[in-house]
């Protein structure tokens, strides 16, 4: 492990360092275990896991090379770890996704153009309307994106993806409280849609913040099963 470390070390400090810039291909599997004083396999390992993560493209034939280090893309990664966790652990990101949400209904209501406003609002008419389990986690999903995007890069709707794509697993409207739930959660959407509207911030934030901490407390009280989703 500590070979592994090592090697993970060496590669971050030449990315970070400048030393390889974003496109660049790695100096030989020979030099790079010389420099850093470890085997081939830690070596190789280290290159797997940077690989994993987005930092790292390793072409078949060419060698491996730096990727682009764009933000969003790295983030997005994490979803392959998130998308694990179980409920007790998901409910600890609860907190910073209702910081990061809340911030950007916050940035949105600012920014936001009467073409997305009716576009939310048609999202929201169908998902009032609509009983499905499926249908409701991606339009309410896509509604809370739309908003993210109006009013933050792609990074931060990258890193919100994220946080919100374990929740997905989670069906709230299934519960003995279904009706209620469903019911406090249209008039949490229309609440932040109002906001936006009124081109108001600090209403939008603090509509946006209300809902996912309604949500977190539907969760706590019911933990229902997270649904997997087939191949």
């Amino acid at each position: 492990m500590r070979a592994l470390e090592t090697a993970l070390d060496g590669l971050r400090a030449l990315i970070a360092g400048g030393d390889l810039q974003p496109r660049d291909r790695l100096p030989s599997e020979s030099e790079l275990c010389e420099r850093f004083g470890v085997s081939r396999g830690s070596l190789r390992e280290a290159i797997r896991m940077l690989s994993a993560l987005g930092v790292l493209d390793t072409r078949h034939g060419s060698g491996t090379y730096v990727g682009d280090l764009r933000a969003a893309p790295i983030l997005e990664n994490l979803s392959l770890t998130v998308g694990l966790l179980p409920l007790d652990s998901l409910l600890e990101l609860t907190e910073l996704r209702r910081a990061l949400e809340s911030h950007a209904a916050s940035l949105a209501a600012a920014r936001i153009g009467d073409a997305d406003l009716d576009a939310l609002d048609v999202l929201l008419a169908e998902l009032e309307v609509t009983t499905d389990d499926t249908d409701q986690s991606r339009l309410d999903h896509e509604f809370h994106m739309r908003i993210v995007e109006v009013g933050a890069n792609t990074a931060f709707a990258a890193m919100v993806a994220v946080l919100r794509s374990r929740s997905r697993a989670y069906h709230l409207f299934s519960t003995d409280d279904g009706a209620a739930v469903k019911q406090l959660s249209d008039a949490g959407h229309r609440a932040i849609w109002h906001a936006l509207r009124s081109r108001d911030p600090m209403a939008a934030a603090a509509a946006a913040a209300a809902h996912v901490t309604q949500t977190e407390t539907w969760l706590r009280k019911h933990r229902p099963p997270a649904v997997v989703a087939g191949p």
